[in-house]
C-alpha cells in the first residue's frame, strides 16, 4: 500500500518522521492468518501506528501482560490455541487489561448483536476489512479529541 492510498487525520506532531511530539498509538493485532496479519500490520504502520502482533489469544494475553500496554486491540475471533471469544473473557477478567478497547475483525458471520452480547461495547468489522472504516474507528479510540 502506498502512503497516499489512505489518509487519516492525525494530531499535529503524530507523524512517522522520527520527530514525534506525540507518542504514536500502539495497537495489538491478534490474527492467525499470516497474509492478513502481515498486510494489515504493514498498512497500519504506514498510517503511523506502532503494531504488535499475536497469532492466537494465549500469545496475545502474554503480550499484554508483558507490556507495554496498547491503545487498542484488533481481534480476530477464529484463532487456534485460544480463540477470540476466550481471549476476550480473560481480558475482561483481568482488571489491568479489561479497559483496553477492542475492535473485532473477523470473517465469521456473527451478527453485531451476538458479538456485543458476549464482548460488550466493541467495534465489529467484517473481512474483507473496510480499511477506511477501521482507521476511523481506531482514530476515535486513539485520538478522541481530533476524530470526526
Amino acid at each position: 500500500m502506498s502512503p497516499t492510498a489512505f489518509h487519516v487525520s492525525r494530531p499535529t506532531g503524530a507523524g512517522t518522521d522520527g520527530l514525534d511530539r506525540v507518542t504514536l498509538p500502539r495497537l495489538l493485532l491478534v490474527e492467525d492468518d499470516v497474509p492478513v496479519r502481515d498486510s494489515l500490520r504493514e498498512a497500519l504502520q504506514e498510517e503511523g501506528f506502532r503494531v504488535v502482533t499475536a497469532a492466537n489469544g494465549r500469545d496475545a494475553l502474554a503480550v499484554l501482560r508483558r507490556g507495554p500496554r496498547p491503545d487498542a486491540i484488533l481481534l480476530d475471533l477464529m484463532l487456534p490455541v485460544m480463540d477470540g471469544w476466550d481471549f476476550r473473557q480473560e481480558q475482561l477478567r483481568d482488571p489491568a487489561l479489561s479497559d483496553i478497547p477492542v475492535l473485532i475483525v473477523t470473517a465469521t458471520g456473527f451478527s453485531a448483536e451476538t458479538v456485543r452480547a458476549q464482548f460488550g461495547d466493541v467495534g465489529l468489522f467484517p473481512k474483507p476489512i473496510p480499511f477506511l472504516d477501521l482507521l476511523a474507528a481506531i482514530d476515535r479510540i486513539c485520538f478522541p479529541s481530533s476524530a470526526p
